[in-house]
């Protein structure tokens, strides 16, 4: 696999003439992102044999809502899927999702479906205040425990991914013991424990969303652990890159050297988003899809620029109403940086936030840079 980064001049003719590909394996390696009107600064992902770097454990989440054909594009990429989300009511029991269908076509194409449970309540929202609850009384989090495990059984799920966030740091003891019973109960009847942690780069770091995530005790708690190393540029903060490579790569560090590189799964953005210039705090930018993020700087007529520290994307733009506009998303290059720190640091693989659009130049790159693990 070669990555391509369009000049002026360029056309899909040359480009396969220059690396010995046809038109039609570049459409088919890139999907919509690749036009007849090529954009300059555009990575090209180039279809040609290599090398791969070994074998990667690819986890993509999903809601219950995706679009059959995106779900089923999605599928041969994936080692597993995780619907989003089941949540937890304050006494320890379940709050329902209707992911019937996504795990039976999942397990249908051979990936496994994961079993989410969040702190989301029956009112749709998510709540810590159920979670410290939960945590802070030891029957409850048995009987949280059990219930999973029940769920576990009545469908076929590979394991459980426990995403419980802004816990009161006071209670960080109680949530390693949760994780800790609920592995007890799990690995006898040979389910896995996978848990979410925030993105920290010591264990010294303060704030809600931090400090109840011990690394070194959940990641010896847990089989897998999937760090959340996406959303520095966010819906309401800064225009910066969601995911750069600098500030991901002091994560992954610091996790690799408390938790097994062996159990760990670093999570990768699927979207992107576009800030009105001049930023003004507590303005929301849209969200987009790669895709669109794409087609919008084809539409625009915007040149696509690279940050070589954040080692991602970006373009500006003036709308109609003469706005000066930035966007940050994903691009091959992007991904396959971060791939590159995957096989750096050689822990297990990766996690998708989310595949409810496909990217077909991430799966790509994916498929070019490693044998993707069907457990």
């Amino acid at each position: 696999m070669i990555i391509h980064v369009v000049q002026k001049g360029d056309s899909l003719y040359t480009i396969g003439r220059r690396y010995g590909v046809t038109i039609e394996q570049l459409l088919a390696a890139n999907g919509p992102t690749v036009q007849p009107t090529l954009i300059v600064g555009q990575a090209i992902v180039v279809p040609t044999p290599s090398e791969k770097m070994g074998e990667i454990l690819v986890n993509g989440y999903a809601y219950p809502f995706i679009e059959k054909n995106t779900l089923y594009s999605s599928l041969p990429y994936l080692s597993m899927i995780t619907p989003v989300s089941y949540g937890i009511t304050a006494q320890g029991g379940l709050v329902e999702l209707d992911d019937g269908d996504l795990v039976t076509i999942a397990e249908n194409n051979n990936t496994l479906p994961v079993l989410m449970v969040t702190t989301l309540t029956e009112s749709g929202s998510f709540s810590s205040a159920n979670a410290a609850a939960v945590l802070s009384d030891v029957e409850s989090r048995r009987t949280l425990a059990e219930n999973i495990i029940t769920k576990l059984q009545s469908r076929g799920y590979f394991g459980v991914d426990v995403d419980f966030e802004y816990i009161p740091p006071e209670l960080k003891d109680e949530y390693t013991g949760f994780i800790q019973l609920l592995h007890s109960l799990a690995e006898p009847l040979g389910y896995k424990v996978l848990v979410s942690l925030a993105p920290k780069t010591s264990d010294a770091q303060r704030g809600l969303l931090y400090e109840a995530h011990d690394y070194a005790a959940l990641g010896a708690a847990a089989d897998y652990a999937l760090v959340m190393t996406y959303e520095w540029g966010y819906t309401y903060g800064p225009p910066m890159a969601v995911a750069p490579l600098d500030k991901v790569r002091q994560v992954m560090e610091y996790a690799a050297s408390v938790i097994p590189p062996e159990k760990l799964l670093m999570g990768i953005p699927n979207y992107a988003y576009d800030w009105t210039l001049p930023y003004v705090r507590g303005s929301a930018a849209d969200a987009l899809t790669n895709n669109e993020a794409v087609e919008l700087a084809r539409q625009v007529g915007a040149e696509i620029e690279y940050d070589n520290t954040a080692q991602t994307p970006f373009f500006n733009y003036y709308d109609g109403a003469g706005r000066q506009h930035i966007v940050w998303f994903e691009d091959a290059r992007s991904v396959a940086a971060k791939l590159q720190l995957v096989r750096d640091l050689n822990i297990a693989g990766v996690s998708i936030w989310t595949v409810m659009s496909f990217y077909k130049p991430m799966m790509s790159v994916i498929d070019g840079m490693f044998d993707i693990t069907k457990l």
